[in-house]
């Protein structure tokens, strides 16, 4: 059974995000939230653009960055390994304005110190930037490794989240 993907943009402050959702027997899910053209942003055909689904994403977005909304409730289906899912579910449980480590994640994950990486790689091919936020993990040193979203994203959302304090020029 094929299921259409649609996709929709939404302006936001850290330039427009491309969502895409698939339909299902409840609805459409979200199945991703990229970047345009960035790291794991799907092809997509103009023709699939269908803005309809994404009401309540829309709505939740705009919450999000006007700061009146700390967590998403969405519908999300992104396709991952078991292991992937496990480790993208655990971000949901990274409260807003806080961060974790690598290793803080890895070990909630009952995953070993020698396996770090995977969660890393897990992380790194998390398709629901910002809904799953990956953005709240960083380096055991404090610094702000990589992300999908570009690093100056991630700076830029966990300051909006108060995580980190503004810098000053």
């Amino acid at each position: 059974m094929h299921t259409r993907t649609v996709h929709t943009v939404h302006p936001s402050p850290l330039g427009d995000l491309l969502l895409t959702a698939c339909a299902g027997p409840g609805g459409h899910a979200v199945s991703s939230l990229s970047l345009p053209g960035g790291p794991g942003a799907p092809a997509l055909r103009q023709e699939d653009r269908d803005d309809r689904p994404f009401t309540e994403a829309h709505r939740q977005l705009e919450a999000y960055f006007a700061g009146r909304r700390t967590r998403f409730d969405l519908p999300l289906s992104a396709p991952g390994s078991a292991f992937q899912q496990r480790v993208w579910q655990a971000l949901d449980e990274i409260p807003y304005g806080t961060t974790t480590t690598y290793g803080e994640l890895a070990a909630r994950l009952g995953v070993p110190r020698s396996e770090i990486r995977a969660v890393g790689r897990a992380l790194g091919a998390n398709p629901l930037l910002l809904l799953r936020p990956c953005h709240r993990v960083i380096g055991a040193d404090g610094s702000m490794r990589g992300y999908a979203g570009g690093v100056e994203n991630k700076v830029w959302l966990l300051t909006h989240e108060g995580a980190l304090q503004p810098a000053l020029l």
